[in-house]
């Protein structure tokens, strides 16, 4: 008799018992959030990877990261950084 109800208490509240599966739930939505939160940026940096790519690159994003990294731009260009619209007050459009 006090087999059966040593089993059963470790059934209901052992380390994969009935109170356990409730943190494992919640545990795994957690991890599935997050899951999902890095296969969105996994797919937005396969794009921009795609954007740059020597063999077929597109010229705007060429263009653009030549100018953020070299911090060049043509000439008559007025280049306002983003950092200075946020200290402006202005809002980004991020």
């Amino acid at each position: 008799m006090l087999i059966l109800i040593a089993m059963i208490g470790y059934a209901v509240f052992g380390p994969t018992g009935l109170y356990a599966w409730g943190d494992y739930r919640q545990s795994l939505e957690t991890k599935q959030a997050e899951l999902d939160r890095l296969k969105r940026e996994e797919a937005r940096l396969a794009n921009r990877n795609d954007l740059v790519d020597p063999r077929h690159a597109d010229p705007d994003m060429v263009d653009e990261l030549v100018r953020k990294e070299l911090n060049v731009g043509d000439p008559g260009e007025v280049i306002i950084p983003r950092d200075a619209m946020r200290e402006g007050g202005e809002q980004s459009a991020e």
